[in-house]
Order: structure tokens, then sequence, then C-alpha cells
């Protein structure tokens, strides 16, 4: 049995030249705001593959989970409201509903508030589910923040809660828009 040599981790890029800086009052703003985009943007990429690898261990996409949590978090949601906290169209929000309940982990219920609606619910073994890759992930997440004292893991959750929810406020869910470079 040969056996697999651990992935080469990525480096962490350098940031790009400097773009011309707009006017304001701080002169680093500019250097900074770049510094934390570079630096996000290696993070979530592996991120994004993390959560693809670990994930999809449990027969469900990303997408999916991503899903379900919102059912397990907030309770039962229309397809509507599903749609709008996972940022994704109606059409896309329909066939991740659709597996989800092939494979029995959510359930689609006549909304009491409107007869054309339906709720969406996840089951028990969707709730077990969520619950399994949350460990998975939890646990893998506890090793790697293990090194930094208590104080900077406190500090780097609130500040991602904050930019969380600083960019989710910037997030046009009504398609999209185009902007003019330039």
């Amino acid at each position: 049995m040969t056996s697999i040599p651990a992935p080469i981790p990525a480096p962490i890029p350098a940031p790009l030249p400097a773009w011309p800086r707009a006017p304001g009052p701080d002169p680093d703003l500019h250097d900074e705001a770049a510094d934390v985009h570079h630096a996000l943007k290696a993070l979530l990429r592996v991120y994004q593959l993390r959560d693809r690898d670990r994930i999809c261990c449990h027969d469900v996409s990303v997408t999916q989970c991503h899903a379900l949590e919102r059912l397990v978090e907030r309770g039962a949601l229309t397809q509507n409201e599903l749609a709008f906290a996972l940022f994704l169209d109606k059409s896309t929000t329909s066939r991740v509903v659709g597996a989800l309940e092939r494979k029995g982990y959510v359930t689609r219920r006549p909304d009491p508030r409107d007869g054309r609606a339906r709720r969406l619910e996840a089951t028990e073994s969707g709730r077990n589910l969520v619950k399994a890759i949350e460990s998975d992930i939890l646990a893998r997440e506890a090793r790697i923040l293990a090194p930094f004292p208590s104080e900077v893991r406190r500090s780097m959750a609130r500040l991602i809660r904050e930019l969380a929810a600083a960019q989710a406020a910037q997030v046009d869910v009504t398609g999209g828009t185009c902007c003019t470079v330039g």
C-alpha cells in the first residue's frame, strides 16, 4: 500500500502592487485594506477547500450543507427566506432543497401564512448531520487555534463576525449589479 504524500500548502500570495489611492483622511487605509483583502482571500480559499473535503465526506455538497445549517439555526423558513439567507437565487435554492429532501434531511410543509408557499424544515436526520459535520470541523479548528492565546482567539472571532456583518450589509441580494471601472 503506497502512502499519499501530504499536500504542500500553498503560500499566501504577496499583495499586488499598490492601486491609486482615493483621497481621504487616513493615508494608510488603502494599503491596510489591500492587505486585509489579500489575507482574507488566501484564508477563504483554504477554508473553501477544507469545507469541500470535510463536508463532502458526509454525502452533501457544501451548498447543501450551508442550506441545512441555516434551517437548523433559524428553524423553518420559506424557500424565498432560505434563498435570501444563502445569497442564492430561487431556482438554485430549489435544486439544493430538492436534493436535501430526497436524502431525507429536509421536509416541505404548507405554510400556514401563505397557501402558495412551503415551509422548509430540517428533519432529525438533517439536524444530526449538521451536528456531525460541525463536530468534525470544530475538532480540526481547535487543533489549528490551540497555539494562539485565548484573548487572541476571542479577538479573532469578534473581528471576523464584525467584518462578516459589514460585508453582508453591502451584498446586493437583488441579483447583482455591474459597476463600471474607470
